[in-house]
């Protein structure tokens, strides 16, 4: 397949008119940029306040998938159930709209690989995120070792 080229013209044309839109994408750009990092400090501090002085520094997001309810609900909750907060995916009709924790997982999850999962919170720390998903993908084939490494940084971090 052979390119064809574009007369001079046009690409003169096309490059003043990225340069003439420049000005208006930048800002644009910046202000998006802006609005992600204001969103994800206020949730970090409404974790902080909201969360943390009632104990529960834990999000977990499962759901009833023969392949890790049983493993999720008899491993990994009994490690964190006192602290924390229980979001199943499957019961997701039912969620509150607009509650922190939907919020959160919306925000930290972003939409790969987020059930299951484990978002820890610490006091002016990052979120450790603790991604199940593609582990159960091994699991599923027989190997049962990266569930395991998963589940024991989880414990080592706790």
């Amino acid at each position: 397949m052979s390119r064809i080229s574009q007369p001079l013209s046009q690409k003169i044309w096309q490059a003043a008119i990225i340069i003439l839109l420049l000005p208006l994408l930048l800002p644009l750009v910046a202000l998006t940029l802006s609005l992600w990092v204001l969103h994800r400090i206020t949730l970090y501090l409404l974790v902080w306040a909201l969360w943390l002085p009632q104990g529960k520094d834990v999000l977990v997001v499962y759901s009833d998938s023969p392949v890790w309810c049983d493993y999720m609900t008899e491993q990994v909750l009994p490690l964190v159930q006192a602290r924390a907060v229980v979001l199943n995916w499957s019961e997701r009709s039912r969620w509150r709209k607009w509650s922190l924790a939907v919020h959160i997982l919306r925000s930290f999850g972003a939409g790969r690989e987020f059930n299951p999962m484990v978002i820890l919170f610490r006091p002016l720390r990052r979120a450790q995120k603790f991604r199940f998903w593609s582990a159960f993908k091994e699991w599923k084939r027989g190997d049962t070792e990266p569930v395991e490494r998963l589940r024991n940084d989880l414990l080592l971090r706790l």
